[in-house]
């Protein structure tokens, strides 16, 4: 699917740098290119960067070089040119009206994936890869979004759909002879099949508790007592002062949030106000923001003051944390974790046993505390080589694995064929749903218009 037009965007990064790149794709690629510029050769080599002179009319706007890849050799499939320039913000402008005056149109929020996609250079899970690998911010992130955007994913959904296709065939075929009640496809082998695909299903939409937490950042909501050296924490995590510290009650009334990269994960730590009987409307809401973080967080660190309570008391006060917000999950399901820490070890009357102490202001047991923390998110992590990263994704699981269900439960009800075919096809649209196989345009305007342009 080759598009008429050929369009044009500056795809690095707004404001000044050494080198800047603008792009080109469609069908007259070369033509506008060599409009803006002079001295390329008559015959352009793909892959070969050729040295020119750009300009706009007759002014002359900077020397460059510019690249370009034939389709259906290229990115998007089509024809693309690639000119870069030196990065002043006045240079890209000027080159962009170039590009336009000369039969260009400024390129859509993710209009080159798109076309790469539409002319079948990626899967639609594979396009959403593109997407989170450009936003990585983690060795986590970046490592996720690669695998996703090498087409494993995308693969193994195409082979389970291609799997229900061939066995739906069969089951089509049985409809048209229904008269002489014959059956093609094998029962025992349809169970089997549904079976296997579900549980690969139920696996894949399981992995979306690690890939989440890793493609947003793990939260982790720092609650406790006032007084706790809930904010010190924060501080010696960032090894800054983001959050004020003081001796008076109280003085955290709003959540403070900053993220910072442990072991390759991003996570993101939240300073809430300290949880306490109080008369200020003020330091109420907080209270309530603080309660809100902790249960919508994946973690909470749980801060207790050691120079001012025993270990039982400490062990009393963090169960009633996990009860006012939860684990949320069964004992020994990887999920969200209330992890108890006693802090201000430093001046503690004698040092606790059994209990995470830290000393935030003397920087002591933070790399215990850390390594906790990525230990559980790690926990959390599939043995399965694929990790569902997408919301998107699993939810065309999700319905995917009812349809499947549906078919296994018409095969144990004795259903007719007609019903049984309707559910193998829903599974096979959800399926479908993920690669692009199928896929409504409103589907594709909403992803693609959350691309940067020049994408």
């Amino acid at each position: 699917m080759h598009h008429a037009d050929t369009i044009a965007a500056i795809s690095t990064a707004p404001g000044t740098g050494a080198i800047a790149l603008l792009r080109l794709s469609g069908p007259e690629a070369e033509a506008i290119a060599r409009a803006v510029s002079d001295g390329l050769p008559a015959e352009l080599h793909e892959r070969c960067a050729h040295r020119c002179a750009f300009r706009e009319g007759e002014g002359r706007i900077d020397d460059g070089l510019l690249t370009f890849f034939r389709g259906p050799r290229s990115y998007t499939g089509e024809d693309i040119a690639e000119l870069a320039v030196h990065g002043s913000p006045y240079i890209q402008q000027r080159l962009m009206e170039a590009l336009l005056a000369a039969g260009a149109r400024l390129a859509q929020p993710g209009e080159f994936t798109q076309r790469a996609f539409l002319n079948r250079k990626l899967d639609l899970s594979q396009a959403e890869a593109v997407a989170d690998l450009i936003a990585s911010q983690s060795a986590a992130q970046h490592r996720l979004a690669l695998h996703q955007l090498r087409g494993g994913f995308g693969q193994r959904i195409e082979a389970l759909r291609q799997e229900l296709i061939d066995f739906s065939a069969l089951i089509e075929l049985e409809l048209d002879f229904s008269e002489e009640d014959v059956e093609f496809a094998n029962r025992p082998e349809l169970i089997a099949l549904l079976d296997r695909i579900t549980g690969i299903c139920t696996g894949l939409i399981e992995s979306f508790r690690y890939g989440n937490a890793v493609r947003q950042g793990v939260p982790v909501a720092i609650v406790g007592a006032p007084n706790s050296g809930k904010s010190t924490l924060l501080n010696a995590l960032l090894q800054e002062d983001r959050a004020i510290v003081s001796e008076i009650p109280g003085t955290t009334r709003d959540t403070v949030e900053e993220a910072i990269t442990i072991g390759g994960v991003l996570f993101r730590f939240i300073d809430t106000a300290g949880i306490r009987r109080t008369d200020d409307a003020i330091e109420k809401l907080g209270i309530e923001r603080s309660y809100r973080e902790g249960e919508g967080s994946g973690h909470r660190g749980a801060a207790g003051d050691a120079s001012v309570m025993n270990e039982q008391a400490f062990a009393f006060e963090a169960a009633m944390l996990r009860e006012r917000i939860g684990d949320g999950l069964p004992a020994g399901q990887a999920g969200p974790l209330v992890l108890p820490v006693l802090n201000k070890s430093d001046v503690a009357p004698t040092k606790p046993s059994g209990t995470l102490s830290i000393s935030a202001k003397k920087g002591e047991g933070l790399d215990d505390l850390k390594q906790r923390l990525l230990d559980h998110v790690n926990a959390m992590a599939s043995p399965a080589d694929i990790v569902v990263t997408n919301a998107r994704h699993v939810d065309a699981l999700t319905k995917a694995r009812r349809s499947l269900t549906g078919a296994r439960s018409a095969i144990d009800s004795g259903i007719s064929g007609e019903l049984l075919a309707v559910d193998l096809r829903h599974a096979q649209h959800h399926l479908g749903e993920i690669t692009g196989k199928i896929t409504p345009d409103d589907l594709l305007g909403s992803i693609f218009g959350r691309f940067c342009i020049g994408k």
